[in-house]
């Protein structure tokens, strides 16, 4: 009774003994909570979150020589070193893209390379606009042996001493895609086995990023191959996503300072029932409720083979969503960003101006669908209805 207490001076010095206890345990919590690397603690929150500011998001510029190979060829461009450096300088010196683009994603090449200028390194260029230079750190895929054909991502063995290396460099951020495949609709994949050691590789991956000051992107990728519904969909990413973050929880990294970088809920490119627009969105948005702590500042989504329109079309019905939704919902794309850029360039000079124009477009389209403001201004770019889906996407 009220009473009791209010007369009873032992009681009330125990139970205002308990009261500093408590607060004192939930301080101790708290400060168990961050990470032991604390000394970069602030800058992987203010880097995350300035990475997921509203109306802004990621240019992946990350490809491979390989993959970027396979792009020139499409428009009868040769995979040089030179040809490179010409397409990406061209990407980086676009004017007015920090308005819509708040990162950028190099491949290692680049990280290191120098402007055609001879002198200025190309993460200058981006810097140069306060567009935040991240870096793929992942190595590609290998067979997961003991499973029936799929993968986990390699390129854990140097990690740290390379994102050290990155960091020095100018890179503030990382990524590291795993890939997952649905073979079919029996629930048989993604294995256990195929979830369990590609969350494990993401988790780690976090945080030997974050011992070594870059914020990383956790890029659980589940490909749209496939002919399963978006019932299933949606099934496999929730359970994919999930089993991401109780291993980032049991390897302590630290959730303000990091990014998801997931797919888009769909059905698969073969299923005879494609889902809408709005149904994609709200099965995407469903799956990140369920799975997806509010600690994390933002989800910046990959495009997953989808046309650049339809890419920024679904991003804008995710934003216009009247739901709960504690974190930034933007993008990260690459192909969805550059397809249309590419078609203009063609590798010539004279073709730099409008290829920059075409990709202030597209940013700026995708800038308004990350607010939910999107009405189509970009649907005539040069290859914006394209398909840019390729089977057993690697890069």
């Amino acid at each position: 009774p009220w009473s009791l207490f209010h007369h009873d001076a032992r009681l009330r010095r125990s139970c205002s003994l308990f009261v500093r206890q408590t607060r004192r345990q939930a301080q101790a919590t708290m400060e168990l909570m961050k990470p032991e690397f604390c000394k970069y603690a602030a800058e992987l929150a203010a880097t995350a979150k300035a990475i997921a500011t509203p109306g802004k998001g990621i240019l992946a510029a990350d490809e491979s020589g390989g993959t970027i190979g396979k792009r020139f060829e499409g428009i009868g461009v040769e995979n040089t070193h030179e040809n490179r450096r010409t397409y990406r300088e061209l990407l980086f010196t676009t004017p007015g893209l920090n308005e819509f683009i708040s990162g950028c994603i190099l491949f290692e090449e680049t990280l290191f390379d120098a402007a055609m200028d001879g002198t200025t390194p190309l993460v200058d260029l981006l810097t140069k606009q306060n567009i935040i230079p991240g870096i793929k750190v992942d190595k590609g895929v290998m067979p997961l042996f003991g499973s029936d054909g799929e993968t986990v991502t390699q390129g854990m063995d140097d990690l740290g001493a390379r994102c050290a290396k990155y960091y020095k460099a100018g890179a503030r951020f990382a990524k590291w895609r795993a890939v997952l495949n649905i073979n079919d609709e029996s629930g048989a994949t993604p294995s256990p086995l195929a979830i369990k050691q590609n969350a494990e590789t993401l988790a780690r991956y976090a945080v030997i990023c974050q011992m070594n000051g870059l914020v990383p992107i956790v890029e659980p990728e589940v490909l749209m191959d496939g002919k399963h519904t978006i019932e299933t969909a949606q099934k496999i990413t929730e359970k994919v996503i999930a089993a991401c973050y109780k291993e980032l929880s049991d390897q302590n990294a630290y959730l303000e300072g990091t990014l998801l970088k997931p797919n888009m809920v769909r059905s698969g490119q073969g299923c005879a029932t494609q889902a809408t627009m709005a149904q994609i969105a709200l099965a995407t948005v469903t799956t990140l409720q369920r799975t997806v702590p509010p600690a994390v500042p933002g989800v910046t989504f990959l495009s997953g083979g989808m046309s650049e329109e339809d890419a920024t079309v679904v991003l804008n019905e995710m934003n216009k969503l009247k739901t709960v939704k504690p974190w930034v919902l933007t993008f990260s794309y690459g192909r969805a960003l550059q397809q249309s850029t590419l078609k203009v360039w063609q590798g010539k000079k004279e073709n730099e101006s409008a290829a920059k124009n075409e990709l202030i477009v597209r940013a700026k389209a995708n800038s308004l669908a990350s607010l939910g403001t999107y009405n189509g201004e970009a649907a005539g770019g040069a290859a914006a209805a394209a398909s840019t889906f390729v089977a057993g996407y690697v890069y």
